[in-house]
């Protein structure tokens, strides 16, 4: 069966929709593990603490068994929130071709953000699709206003396997 790996950049709002994620992936027979971000505590890319390589390989390993990700973040200051870019900084320099873990891989991006998360979702499709990703059309966008829609999360998820099997 093929394996995804939902990532969630923070350990609030958008590891619920993970877990939310997580639930209805299983709903449609699809198993998917979470990565959290905030846990792996990566510091700063360019620090040279050597000791981060642990973290750092294990989340690249995890990508590379991977066959499609999710990812769960949210917007900030209109992007991508830091923490995301730098783990994905980490992550292009712990293989051989820096797009290793990205190349030819299924992505889905998804938020839980104050407002739509639009300029985030923009801005990481950009980031995926130069990394290599196929980045799934549809988006999966949560705000306090708009609660997950399980019935649209569902189909679009069904997307996702199906392009991975």
């Amino acid at each position: 069966m093929s394996q995804i790996l939902i990532i969630s950049a923070t350990s609030d709002l958008n590891l619920d929709l993970a877990k939310d994620i997580q639930a209805l992936l299983s709903d449609l027979g699809q198993e998917a593990n979470i990565m959290e971000l905030e846990k792996l505590e990566l510091p700063l890319f360019g620090s040279e603490d050597q000791s981060v390589a642990v973290a750092a390989k294990e989340l690249t390993d995890k990508m590379i068994s991977a066959s499609a990700f999710i990812f769960c973040a949210p917007e900030y200051n209109g992007g991508v929130p830091p923490i995301l870019s730098n783990a994905i900084a980490w992550i292009t320099v712990q293989t051989k071709n820096w797009r290793d873990a990205f190349n030819s891989k299924w992505a889905l991006i998804s938020t839980h953000s104050a407002g739509s998360g639009y300029r985030f979702l923009t801005a990481f499709r950009s980031q995926l699709e130069y990394l290599g990703s196929n980045v799934l059309a549809r988006t999966i966008a949560v705000s306090d206003e708009k609660p997950l829609d399980k019935d649209s999360a569902k189909r679009i998820l069904q997307g996702l396997i199906d392009a991975i099997k």
